[in-house]
């Protein structure tokens, strides 16, 4: 039997391994001590995309898109689709939820050859773009997705933590999150952690009335002791934060 002292010691990784492949008691508490935090179960992920649009086609573009959106939704879930008003100009950001990687790639070979999609929208609304990119994400274990009840105003914050995964940060990250939601000020909608894009990356979608009523709730969150001691653990392992804030299309379920 493998002793908590033996694997703990230092020094003593050789010895540790050795005892556990021996033990497989030890085997498995030696791969919990290198895990790097909760493990994914659910296979469901969502894509985020966002388009940026030449800037003399952006209306033409929303006009497209409202008019033929319908014929991409009918093959898998559009989540919410948003143009930016702060933190970016003449762009656009849509989520897609899928089951499995199996039927994101049924559903892209279904659409390569959907002529209808092809001539009415894709061809046609190619040429308006200056750049596509997408990365894939899990929503995290202890969050699920909220869907508003009324329409609002929608902010996208990115947090690029320092390498280690959630084993590192998770912990402060989620009790940051936590604090901010208990004030009551903004509604959470859902907490994202990339899984093809840069790592270490989660993104947090919150809901607000208005952008005034945003700007209020800030102002008050910074003045609370709870959220100031909660953000400043998780800051701790925080290299960089970008902030979105984004409007809703009139096609968009989230609203």
């Amino acid at each position: 039997m493998c002793s908590l002292r033996s694997f703990f010691a230092k020094g003593k990784l050789a010895s540790t391994a050795a005892c556990a492949w021996r033990d497989p008691a030890g085997l498995a508490q030696m791969r919990a001590t290198y895990a790097t935090g909760q493990r994914q179960e659910d296979t469901t992920f969502y894509e985020f995309r966002t388009y940026t649009v030449k800037p003399a086609m952006m209306s033409d573009f929303m006009k497209l898109t409202s008019e033929n959106i319908h014929m991409r939704t009918a093959h898998s879930e559009l989540v919410g689709y948003w143009t930016l008003e702060f933190g970016g100009l003449n762009k656009v950001f849509h989520i897609w939820k899928y089951d499995s990687f199996a039927q994101r790639a049924a559903v892209r070979a279904k659409l390569a050859q959907d002529r209808d999609w092809l001539d009415k929208y894709l061809l046609k609304m190619l040429p308006m773009l200056d750049k596509q990119d997408n990365e894939v994400t899990y929503l995290v274990p202890w969050c699920k997705v909220q869907k508003p009840e009324t329409e609002g105003v929608y902010e996208l914050v990115s947090f690029q933590f320092k390498p280690g995964g959630p084993a590192v940060w998770g912990h402060a990250f989620r009790a940051a999150i936590s604090t901010h939601v208990n004030t009551g000020y903004t509604k959470l909608i859902g907490v994202f952690n990339t899984e093809y894009g840069l790592l270490n990356q989660v993104h947090v979608l919150w809901w607000n009335e208005n952008a005034d009523n945003r700007a209020a709730g800030r102002h008050r969150a910074h003045e609370d002791a709870r959220v100031v001691a909660a953000v400043r653990e998780s800051s701790r392992f925080l290299e960089s934060q970008r902030n979105l804030l984004m409007l809703p299309t009139k096609f968009s379920p989230m609203k």
